[in-house]
C-alpha cells in the first residue's frame, strides 16, 4: 500500500516512516526539507499520486496567532485538493486532546480549523487527537519558569511517548477510517505540576515547583480535564518514569 506522511522528518513523522517500511509499504515521507511542501504545493501532487492513505503529523514553524492558522488552513486545504484529485481513500491527521476546549489559544483554534476542514472535505478520515508528549515536558516547564520558580497549574495531563503514538497512528493508518475524533493518552493522569516535578527531580534541576491553578498553559487557564479524555479513548503502555529513566541513563 502507497502511504504519505506529511511532516515526514518530524519526530513523530520519522518514526511512522519507519514502522510502516518495516511492515512492507511503499511509504513517502513529505516535508519541505525533503522538497515535498504542503504549504506551497511543491511536489505534492507527484507525491500524492497512487496513495491510498495520506497521515498528516506536520506541525507549523510558528505559533504566532495568525501564521500559525494560515499554515494549518493552507496546507489542509492543499492537501485535501490533491488527496481528492488522486483518489485517497483515507486521510488521518493527528491532533490534541481538548483541543474544542482550549480556543483561547490560537494554536488551538487552528487546530479546530484544520479539523473542520478534514470533516467537510468529503474523503473518508480518522483524526487522531493525543496528549502531550513526554518528549515536550522540559518545554512546559521552561515556558513556565521564572527565576528558579516553575509556576504549574495541578489540573490532569496524561501524557504519551511519541513511540507510542507512532504506534497507534499505524494501526489507524491501516484500519478503515473512523470518520470522526478518536482520542490517544497514556496510561498515567497526574496533576501537570505533580508531572514537572518529577521530572525536575530525575534530571535533578534545582527549579522549584509552586502549584497555582490559575498559572496558564501556554497562554490558556485550564479546567481540570482540559488535557485528558474525558470519554473512551486509546491507552499507550509506556510510563513516565521509566522512559524518564531511559532517557536520562
Amino acid at each position: 500500500m502507497k502511504i504519505v506522511v506529511i511532516g515526514g522528518s518530524g519526530l513523530i513523522g520519522k518514526k511512522l516512516v519507519t514502522n510502516l517500511k518495516e511492515l512492507g509499504h511503499d511509504v513517502v515521507a513529505a516535508s519541505p526539507s525533503l522538497g515535498i511542501n504542503s504549504v506551497t504545493g511543491e511536489g505534492l501532487a507527484e507525491a500524492i499520486s497512487g496513495a491510498q492513505v495520506v497521515v498528516d503529523v506536520s506541525n507549523a514553524p510558528s505559533w504566532e496567532d495568525q501564521a500559525v492558522l494560515d499554515f494549518f488552513e493552507t496546507s489542509t486545504r492543499n492537501l485535501l485538493k490533491a488527496e481528492a484529485e488522486a483518489g485517497v481513500k483515507h486521510h488521518v491527521a493527528l491532533s490534541v486532546v481538548g483541543t474544542d476546549g482550549l480556543l483561547e489559544s490560537g494554536y488551538f483554534r487552528a487546530k479546530m480549523a484544520q479539523e473542520e476542514m478534514i470533516k467537510a472535505s468529503g474523503i473518508p478520515y480518522t483524526i487522531v487527537r493525543a496528549t502531550q508528549f513526554f518528549e515536550f515536558v522540559e518545554s512546559i516547564a521552561q515556558f513556565s519558569t521564572e527565576g528558579q520558580t516553575v509556576r504549574m497549574p495541578s489540573h490532569f495531563i496524561q501524557p504519551i511517548v511519541s513511540d507510542d503514538v507512532a504506534a497507534a497512528l499505524v494501526v489507524y493508518a491501516l484500519d478503515n477510517p473512523v470518520n470522526g475524533i478518536t482520542d490517544l493518552a497514556g496510561p498515567e493522569r497526574m496533576g501537570l505540576d505533580d508531572l514537572v516535578r518529577r521530572f525536575l527531580s530525575i534530571t535533578k534541576d534545582s527549579r522549584h515547583v509552586v502549584t497555582d491553578d490559575n498559572a496558564p498553559y501556554y497562554g490558556v487557564v485550564l479546567k481540570q480535564y482540559s488535557l485528558v479524555p474525558v470519554g473512551e479513548a486509546r491507552i499507550a503502555t509506556t510510563r513516565f518514569e521509566d522512559w524518564l529513566n531511559r532517557a536520562t541513563k
